[in-house]
């Protein structure tokens, strides 16, 4: 049944896998015009795939207004598990953003991904594969975009466009 304020071609689907979750992401990353939010406990390998890169990369090139926000639990292994991240981070310091939550906002377990703000990919915790995904889901998305702003607002800029201790 749709639920209320979704557009009529909504769909929400549950899965189990890490795989599908990160091919997802790579597959809405192109289809994204505006803002990419990512909320982990730390950024897995994948976001340092030269394919996932290079997509990221040719969306913040497409507007000016395109932003990527990524807030982790646990940024510190960014810098050496995920170059080509930082490097995006340098290259389009005006439009990446790269947060480390606070003390009141570690019990937050449950990674997700939101594009724009009608699709979306939510993991429901961190050490588990159930997930679900939701494509033109305005209320789920919604949802998800409350939650990242309180997220957001409970966490400090980790890791930034300039090189550390010059």
């Amino acid at each position: 049944m749709e639920q209320s304020g979704n557009l009529p071609d909504s769909e929400y689907r549950r899965f189990e896998g890490v795989r599908e979750y990160e091919a997802l992401i790579d597959s809405l990353i192109p289809q994204t015009q505006g803002a990419i939010r990512v909320f982990d406990r730390m950024l897995s390998r994948a976001w340092n795939s030269s394919r996932r890169c290079e997509a990221l990369r040719l969306f913040l090139l497409a507007g000016r207004t395109n932003r990527l926000l990524i807030v982790v639990h646990d940024a510190e292994p960014i810098e050496r598990e995920c170059p080509r991240t930082v490097d995006l981070l340098r290259q389009f310091s005006h439009a990446v953003r790269i947060n480390q939550t606070l003390r009141t906002a570690r019990h937050v377990y449950d990674p997700f991904v939101v594009f724009d703000a009608n699709h979306y990919v939510h993991r429901f915790h961190h050490d588990h594969l159930r997930a679900a995904h939701g494509a033109n889901e305005l209320v789920g998305a919604q949802q998800l975009l409350d939650r990242f702003a309180e997220i957001w607002d409970a966490s400090a800029p980790a890791v930034t466009a300039t090189t550390s201790g010059l």
